[in-house]
């Protein structure tokens, strides 16, 4: 069976390329001359940019609220330690994509081979698409939220249409306007680091507590690191990673509708295109982590240091910083988890069905017709559709979305394994298979969130 990589150009595309000699990419912001290095950089801006931006979704949001409210500036170095570990493993999931021109579910299916192998990976990932289900629901609600508060309509109205418009979106719109969106609701997220900027007046304490880690060997502090790991290092951004990457691959001028690995490119344009690729991803790494700190400092300094531990919704973070830092700096939380929910959505929807469509060996991703790749779409819409049902529902959306934190806490080791155990391959991978740094971050990862679940049971598991 054909898979996803092997589908030839189009026509209109042999044409253009037989006018032309090469096809313009749709997704170029910028002149197609090389340029200075800035220039290359703006070019690649994206896939790791907006994978760092939908880590911070209204999951992530409600977890570092919860998290300074509750504990103060006790988890900050939390965001200094994930820091090189989401830049090293979403730079493992990025080289996958740029080595092979395949996404991590096929690649997983030539890893492990056997039937047992591929039943549990099958097993991962339909629980993948379930947890997914899950947040996408709780991410609707909390749009919906922050609607209320910004006093727009009711929470269930706009749950409704946000569903409904990600929906028609992905199913009609092109992979390059679908793309520009995303960049776009990147910037609600810099409301965030305009917000801790405006309430915190004690940067020393902050500081220290960003050298400094502080730990309470207790379930409940145990469970919502678990939450914050599992949020920030969540395995859907794996495949989304690989996916994002090939979808620009595919938009290339070189290649066709084809994603063209870096081993068959001009060694230059191969060096650069890595070059800027990790860049790309670093960038987008460190403002995820700038964003996760920002939420913890503000929510610490507000409500941690007003004795409001307990949040029952994204919007109750929002509205409950107003006595304390105003209206204005309310209203900018309450705009961050709104775009963010919209941005994280579309991501969430498409990462479980990008592994799992991979890994049934069907074409995959949002370049592609809904004629094209039936069975990707049918698992977009079972996320996004079976999301927007479960949001109409009544659920308190802080007690799913930091549950389901957990859930991708629990399920990240076992994905980073799969990751490492492929990216380590050198048939698979060739010259771009993990130095020696890749490998040592990467399974540190891999043993941090293992160590960090298993704690977690040990102590007494998971309570809603």
């Amino acid at each position: 069976m054909a898979t996803p990589e092997e589908e030839p150009a189009s026509a209109s595309t042999d044409d253009g390329a037989a006018q032309t000699g090469r096809r313009t990419s749709e997704l170029d912001i910028t002149k197609a001359s090389t340029g200075p290095v800035w220039r290359q950089y703006l070019r690649a801006m994206g896939p790791g940019l907006i994978t760092g931006a939908s880590d911070d979704d209204p999951s992530g949001i409600a977890t570092y609220s919860q998290a300074g409210a509750q504990y103060g500036l006790a988890f900050l170095w939390a965001a200094l330690l994930t820091w090189p570990l989401m830049v090293a493993v979403q730079e493992i999931c990025d080289r996958t994509a740029l080595a092979t021109g395949t996404g991590l579910g096929e690649l997983a299916v030539k890893r492990f081979h056997r039937r047992r192998g591929r039943a549990v990976l099958a097993v991962l990932l339909v629980a993948l698409v379930v947890a997914n289900a899950l947040n996408i629901a709780a991410d609707l609600v909390a749009v919906g939220s922050g609607m209320q508060l910004l006093h727009a309509g009711p929470t269930w109205l706009w749950a409704l249409v946000a569903g409904g418009l990600i929906t028609v979106l992905l199913a009609l719109g092109s992979f390059a306007r679908i793309a520009l969106v995303f960049k776009v609701l990147c910037v609600a997220l810099l409301a965030y680091l305009v917000v801790a900027v405006l309430v915190t007046h004690q940067w020393g304490s902050v500081l220290i507590h960003t050298l400094v880690p502080h730990i309470e060997l207790n379930k409940g502090y145990l469970e919502l690191l678990v939450a914050v790991l599992g949020t920030t290092i969540s395995p859907y951004l794996f495949f989304w990673q690989s996916a994002h990457r090939l979808e620009e691959m595919r938009d290339e001028p070189e290649g066709g509708a084809k994603a063209q690995p870096l081993k068959q490119q001009n060694p230059t344009r191969a060096r650069r295109k890595q070059r800027t690729s990790r860049l790309d991803v670093f960038v987008g790494m460190t403002f995820s982590n700038l964003v996760m700190f920002a939420i913890i400092v503000a929510t610490a300094q507000t409500l941690h240091a007003h004795h409001i531990t307990n949040i029952e919704s994204a919007a109750q973070a929002a509205s409950a910083l107003k006595p304390f830092a105003g209206h204005f700096a309310s209203a900018l939380f309450a705009f961050g988890f709104i775009g963010s929910g919209l941005l994280a959505i579309p991501v969430l929807a498409g990462a479980g069905s990008v592994g799992l469509a991979g890994l049934l060996g069907k074409k995959w991703g949002f370049s592609r017709s809904v004629r094209k790749a039936p069975v990707f779409y049918g698992l977009v819409a079972l996320g996004t559709v079976g999301g927007t049902v479960l949001s109409l529902l009544n659920v308190n959306p802080i007690k799913l979305l930091v549950f389901v934190a957990v859930i991708n806490g629990v399920a990240a080791a076992p994905f980073l394994f799969v990751v490492m155990w492929v990216s380590s391959n050198e048939p698979i991978m060739g010259d771009y298979v993990n130095g020696k740094a890749a490998k040592i971050l990467g399974w540190l990862t891999a043993t941090i969130m293992a160590v960090a679940a298993i704690a977690l049971f040990a102590t007494g598991g998971v309570s809603l």
